[in-house]
């Protein structure tokens, strides 16, 4: 498989971006994401992270961890996939994203990323 790929940072954790808008990528393919993320035979990244289309807000984040398997919210991910979205000219300075937990919002000021998490009400 071919496909164009970005790799972003925040914080020390590092991610494989892919433009999923066009829904051509194999989600369910656990062996092929887990074989990207490997820092040694793949492209290395401690996750994996798809943007696509979404018809509520900005667009969606759907997370994989290095494993392959599907993840819950990652904040680095989601200040990455914000820079990621203004990249593609599909944001600007301001944005709302739906990832597994429900919608975000996020702005970009001067280069930086300020991510609006879910609050907590139970530990």
């Amino acid at each position: 498989m071919q496909m164009t790929f970005y790799k972003y940072q925040a914080t020390g954790n590092d991610f494989i971006m892919v433009d999923n808008r066009q829904d051509f990528f194999p989600k369910n393919d656990t062996k092929t994401i887990r074989r990207l993320c490997h820092r040694r035979f793949g492209i290395g990244a401690d996750g994996l992270i798809l943007l696509e289309a979404d018809n509520s807000t900005d667009f969606r984040m759907v997370y994989f961890n290095a494993d392959g398997k599907e993840g819950s919210m990652c904040g680095n991910g989601g200040r990455c996939i914000t820079a990621f979205a203004k990249f593609l000219g599909i944001v600007d300075s301001e944005c709302s994203f739906t990832a597994v937990d429900g919608i975000h919002r996020a702005r970009i000021s001067n280069g930086q990323v300020a991510l609006q998490m879910q609050d907590v009400s139970q530990i």
